[in-house]
């Protein structure tokens, strides 16, 4: 967990120590998240070429359903006794996810930008399914199962633009 996130009295039943561990993986998802929906909402607005309107609302769908995620782990961040840490610097900061480039010319290369950040984005909410789970937090995990199962389906939707 951040040294820096307030905790507070809380009558959830996890040990002190799972949930520090919890909000440490949950606040670095929000992190994640909230660059992801950034950056989509980046390509939203600059890609352009023959496929213009239908890349451009699909990655405004895109961006609609990360955004319903990062409210989803913000809660779960402070159900859990502590502060999300989500302004725009503190995911800055904190995202583990690459640069959205600022070159792109083709709408496939948008698409596979996206691809490369939703697919990250997926394996971690994954990562932190298993990792919530085999840490006894049930509620943390099945957070991350509908995440990632999210995530896939928007995967899948946007790698079939580009096979």
């Amino acid at each position: 967990m951040d040294p820096t996130t307030r905790t507070y009295k809380t009558s959830v039943s996890l040990d002190v120590t799972v949930r520090g561990e919890m909000i440490g993986m949950l606040n670095q998802q929000l992190a994640d998240s909230l660059d992801l929906y950034s950056q989509t909402k980046q390509a939203h607005w600059n890609v352009k070429g023959m496929n213009f309107i239908a890349l451009h609302k699909l990655f405004d769908d895109v961006a609609a359903a990360v955004e319903a995620t990062v409210d989803t782990i913000a809660e779960r961040v402070t159900a859990l006794g502590a502060d999300a840490q989500g302004t725009v610097r503190m995911a800055a900061e904190n995202s583990s996810l690459p640069e959205f480039p600022s070159d792109l010319s083709s709408g496939e290369a948008f698409v596979e930008a996206m691809v490369e950040r939703v697919a990250a984005f997926a394996n971690s909410s994954r990562s932190a399914a298993t990792q919530s789970l085999e840490a006894g937090d049930e509620v943390t995990g099945d957070l991350f199962i509908g995440i990632t199962r999210e995530m896939d389906k928007l995967l899948y939707f946007l790698e079939a633009h580009i096979q």
